[in-house]
């Protein structure tokens, strides 16, 4: 497991202090420090002509003040909650997703809530998905409230992306003494051919054999690991949403292709962005993977 710094978006609310928590409680288990992030993106215009002065650019002394005070809190009261993290706060005046990107090169995990408010506009929404399809490391927004037995579920295709999931999601569930399941889906055929003959309704031996052969190379390195594999005839989103409700966290990769081309791309991971009923981990690349 990587151990350096995870950085978690953090304007105060319910969904960022969600965030918080699981970015502590993940930098316990891992050693790896915590940084709460903050960044200013206030409107950058003016009006071409007026009569009066046009309004500040920038946040002034007292709001600044009052986002210092607010990291200070979170701060503090992760010193008391998870007293051996290390922990530090940074407040940028730059575009939240931009920073989040450049700075993921240098970080072991991104966590954002699934919403957000202040002037961070959409850090904890539409920044979330910009920065999970180009972050540096895996990026994770933190959704629901699942039990801590649940198992931990990793969408895989034969992509390289897949492969980077699944080593993430196996990380995960080994850290948390979990299950793992490991989902394959392949998308019913539609159209003129769903009725057709020649068209086959379950998965062939063949077709799951590359994703027996990746799970039992992970049995082999985690025997102590309960893995499944399960090779489903299903759109991959709702195969992974539907087995998210039962599950702590979520893992997919940012890109996909083969039999499912983009399985693991764009519509699949954004929809489960907005619509799991867990933890999302976006894994695009693994720092030092």
């Amino acid at each position: 497991m990587n151990t350096r710094r995870i950085i978690v978006g953090y304007d105060q609310s319910a969904d960022a202090r969600a965030a918080a928590r699981w970015a502590l409680d993940e930098a316990t288990r891992t050693g790896a420090s915590v940084e709460f992030f903050y960044a200013y993106e206030w409107p950058q215009w003016a009006p071409a002509v007026a009569t009066t002065s046009a309004p500040a650019v920038w946040p002034d002394g007292e709001t600044d003040r009052a986002v210092k005070g607010m990291l200070r809190e979170a701060v503090t009261a992760a010193k008391h909650s998870h007293p051996d993290v290390r922990t530090e706060m940074s407040i940028v005046s730059a575009s939240a997703a931009l920073t989040l990107i450049e700075r993921s090169i240098d970080a072991g995990l991104v966590v954002v809530g699934s919403r957000g408010h202040s002037a961070v506009a959409g850090l904890l929404g539409s920044v979330s998905v910009a920065v999970s399809a180009h972050a540096h490391c895996p990026v994770l927004v933190v959704r629901g409230d699942p039990a801590p037995n649940q198992p931990v579920v990793v969408g895989v295709d034969d992509s390289p992306s897949a492969h980077l999931a699944l080593r993430f999601a196996v990380e995960q569930a080994a850290a948390r003494g979990v299950p793992l399941r490991v989902i394959r889906a392949w998308a019913p055929v539609t159209g003129i051919w769903a009725e057709s003959p020649i068209v086959a309704r379950s998965v062939t031996a063949d077709e799951r054999r590359p994703l027996d052969e990746a799970v039992a190379t992970w049995r082999d390195k985690f025997p102590t690991l309960e893995i499944t594999a399960e090779a489903v005839v299903d759109h991959p989103a709702n195969a992974l949403a539907l087995a998210g409700t039962t599950a702590q966290l979520l893992v997919v990769g940012t890109r996909g292709r083969g039999a499912v081309r983009g399985m693991l791309l764009g519509s699949v991971s954004q929809h489960l962005l907005h619509h799991a009923a867990c933890t999302v981990a976006v894994v695009r690349e693994i720092p030092g993977g």
